[in-house]
């Protein structure tokens, strides 16, 4: 546990954190509805945009790269025309989006990404999505334009205005190049690609618009209609299929509504109005809890769901047939004021969905504030119906100075748990462990201060990643941030290890991938871990399977192989496979002996 501070980020590598203070916690232990007492080392931060205190507990920071000149403005840094938005991955390259555009960073050396293009096309959000050579972007604004001028688009109705869902060929990373931009009536605040293994020749991209309906003289068939007319453009999602050998052709295919009552057919069937007529803190609704549009879908395509965090409402869906989704499942909450985003467990029997009270720009971790309040919400998946099991929340109070809700995350691949990393906006970044999911617990953090002392200037991480080894931040008003998971005494180094060996060609978080682990010398170390964790392993064999497991090591190098598979295979014999732990630990001695002897 350190607390750094830099004398100034600059435009300068930040490559560590220097130490000005040093002592223990135990944030990690903490039940997830405690707040942290005064010793936790967030607590006091100094205020800067670019040269605020630090704290971390679990998680270096490896490298910090501000945002490059036309994508933020000096004199205002919480700018939002401006602000740092949603990432993607694909090989070594992590696509960073902004309200102005996207900036592209070469990762291959994740203590100094380099920035690799700029392209400056405005119209906010720049949610990114990345699928082959194809980048997606969402657009929103009313400024957003076709031709991704600068000059805006004046006017109620205007022929150059673009709202809806970008598509660019990325084959030269240097030049991405404009291939179809999809209209919608309500633009793309985001988006979600979803595959098929039945479809390998078409992408689809789920589109979740937030914001108002365009005119129907700008853009045919929009209604800014009741409910009660079958057209309107309220109260559904926009689903484009994309031809992988022809984007270009990219279109609308179908406008499901998604929220509709299954006996009546209304096409307002799910929440309309807040359970109360204010927020249980006493405040006004912000933002309101109406479930006319979907906020964010995370789609699982290997096991066919996805999880819809729909304003009011949170839902379930079959997806196995991308273009026509199917409501499971829905589920409500009274002290969630805006579901915003979710997330999967890897073997889909959990959803963590978030709730952004106050938009995202309001300060929600204050000490008043409930736990239950701009958290995530934690449900177990049972019989294809969501179960409330608990909420988390950053364990830890922030300032009135610093906007903080929960916001977008990943699930780190350790293997035999679920644990997620998650942006907190000016909170920072939290790392908790969700496999109890009645009983979640912090187990590593970073955060910084607030932006400005006195006032509260929108900024703080939008989303925070895991990305083949590392993590990733996109610092909506500082920029990009590349961090090292390190060793605690709530995550092994083995841990950390086994999970990096989980590598994917392309990440997009709300494409949410299965998570596989190869057979390996890093998997056993990480199961061999979480015995010792729990307790039931006899200290004689937990002596014997780490000396086997070495020995087998060496002799897999050399002539020995055969005598390294019958090590593993023995050792397996003296756990105790009754007990889960022991028994992961086991499975994974046999995969690995029988990887050894495929190739001995």
């Amino acid at each position: 546990m350190h607390i750094g501070r830099t004398a100034h980020w600059g435009r300068a590598w930040l490559r560590k954190l220097s130490v000005i203070a040093a002592g223990t916690v135990l944030v990690g232990l903490m039940p997830a509805t405690a707040m942290a007492d005064d010793a936790d080392p967030r607590i006091g931060l100094g205020a800067g945009w670019l040269d605020a205190q630090q704290a971390a507990s679990g998680l270096e920071l490896l490298a910090h790269q501000d945002r490059p000149e036309g994508f933020y403005q000096p004199s205002n840094p919480g700018n939002l025309s401006y602000a740092n938005s949603d990432m993607a991955f694909s090989g070594k390259y992590a696509f960073v989006g902004n309200f102005n555009g996207f900036n592209i960073y070469d990762i291959s050396a994740p203590s100094n990404p380099v920035l690799t293009t700029s392209v400056v096309c405005p119209g906010g959000q720049g949610d990114m999505s990345v699928y082959g050579n194809l980048l997606f972007m969402s657009v929103e604004e009313t400024r957003g334009r076709l031709d991704c001028g600068t000059q805006g688009a004046s006017g109620t109705v205007n022929p150059d205005r673009f709202r809806g869902v970008r598509v660019f060929d990325v084959s030269d990373i240097t030049k991405p190049v404009q291939v179809a931009a999809v209209q919608t009536c309500r633009g793309s605040h985001t988006h979600t690609l979803v595959t098929s293994k039945n479809d390998p020749e078409n992408v689809y991209v789920y589109v979740s618009g937030t914001a108002g309906v365009r005119s129907g003289a700008e853009l045919a068939g929009c209604a800014n209609t009741a409910a009660t007319d079958p057209n309107t453009s309220l109260w559904r999602i926009d689903i484009i299929r994309v031809p992988l050998a022809a984007p270009q052709n990219a279109s609308i295919v179908n406008q499901p509504r998604l929220f509709a009552d299954p006996e009546t057919g209304a096409l307002d069937g799910l929440q309309n109005n807040p359970a109360t007529p204010q927020h249980p803190s006493g405040s006004n609704w912000s933002p309101r809890p109406v479930t006319n549009h979907c906020h964010d879908i995370t789609a699982y395509s290997e096991i066919g769901l996805a999880a819809a965090a729909c304003a009011g409402n949170g839902l379930l869906l079959d997806i196995s047939d991308p273009a026509n989704p199917v409501r499971l499942d829905e589920v409500s909450d009274p002290n969630f004021a805006y579901w915003h985003s979710a997330t999967l467990n890897n073997d889909g029997t959990k959803v963590i969905f978030t709730d952004e009270w106050g938009g995202g720009t309001g300060a929600r971790c204050r000490t008043t504030d409930e736990p239950s309040w701009g958290a995530d919400a934690i449900y177990d998946i049972v019989d294809g119906k969501l179960k409330f099991a608990s909420y988390y929340k950053l364990p830890v109070a922030q300032t009135t100075q610093e906007n903080c809700v929960a916001h977008n995350g990943s699930l780190i691949p350790v293997p035999g748990r679920d644990i997620m990393v998650q942006a907190w906006y000016q909170g920072g970044v939290s790392a908790f462990d969700f496999t109890d999911s009645a009983h979640p617990r912090e187990i590593a953090f970073f955060d910084r201060g607030p932006i400005n002392a006195s006032a509260l200037v929108t900024g703080g991480f939008w989303s925070a990643y895991y990305y083949n080894g590392h993590i990733y931040g996109s610092e909506i008003a500082r920029g990009f941030d590349a961090f090292a998971l390190t060793p605690s005494e709530h995550l092994d180094q083995a841990e950390i290890d086994a999970a990096a060996t989980v590598g994917f060609d392309r990440f997009n978080a709300q494409h949410q991938p299965k998570l596989s682990w190869p057979a390996s010398f890093e998997l056993v170390r990480a199961y061999y871990a979480q015995a010792l964790r729990t307790g039931t392993l006899k200290a004689n064999t937990a002596a014997n399977v780490r000396k086997f497991v070495d020995r087998a090591e060496r002799f897999n190098d050399g002539p020995q192989k055969k005598a390294a598979v019958a090590q593993l295979r023995a050792v397996s014999h003296q756990l105790d496979t009754s007990v889960s732990a022991q028994a992961a630990l086991a499975k994974s001695l046999n995969d690995l002996a029988d990887a050894l002897d495929r190739t001995a």
